[in-house]
């Protein structure tokens, strides 16, 4: 059988109405999913640090703080008695107590208008102080003052740093200069 005895006509393709493909729009497409699906995992990653991982952080850092605290306190009550137990005198032993007798003396009145010497106050000022310091209540402590001596500017000084500034100055217009020539 034919064609043209079916009575079918066969279909007529225009060159003009073929499908066209789409890669240019599929292809954006692909990227800016791709895009979206890094910046939702990115904003999950953070809800996750910021809820769990960073207060288990916090609580563990604390705990630290206070096991360290704990430590020093223990380490400052030691050394507070041992200070106390080195300043300790040793204590007296009973012996046996002297008798005591009596004996008359005669007593000799004499008038005396010497008052109290300012001298007799400050020896025993200074006493005090020199056994405070032997015992090591009076110690120095360091106290900062000045900025630490430490760093480029400290090594090279104010002229040097002038003159690499200076330098980085020139070679900026020498490389301008440079590059206007040659173009």
């Amino acid at each position: 059988m034919a064609l043209e005895d079916m009575n079918i006509e066969p279909e007529e393709h225009d060159d003009e109405t073929s499908p066209t493909e789409d890669t240019g729009n599929r292809t954006f497409i692909i990227v800016a999913g791709a895009i979206g699906a890094v910046l939702i995992l990115a904003i999950v990653c953070l809800a996750l640090y910021a809820l769990w991982i960073r207060p288990r952080q916090i609580s563990g850092r604390a705990t630290e703080v206070a096991a360290i605290n704990a430590q020093n306190t223990q380490v400052a009550i030691a050394g507070e008695q041992t200070a106390l137990a080195l300043r300790a005198t040793a204590t007296p032993t009973v012996t046996s107590t002297p008798t005591v007798t009596a004996t008359p003396t005669s007593v000799l009145a004499s008038p005396t208008l010497a008052p109290a010497s300012p001298t007799l106050d400050r020896t025993g000022t200074v006493a005090a102080l020199l056994t405070e310091a032997a015992v090591g209540k009076l110690t120095a402590t360091a106290t900062t003052s000045a900025l630490p001596t430490t760093g480029f500017a400290e090594d090279v000084g104010v002229p040097g740093l002038f003159g690499i500034a200076l330098v980085m100055i020139l070679l900026i217009f020498l490389a301008r200069r440079l590059r206007t020539a040659s173009s």
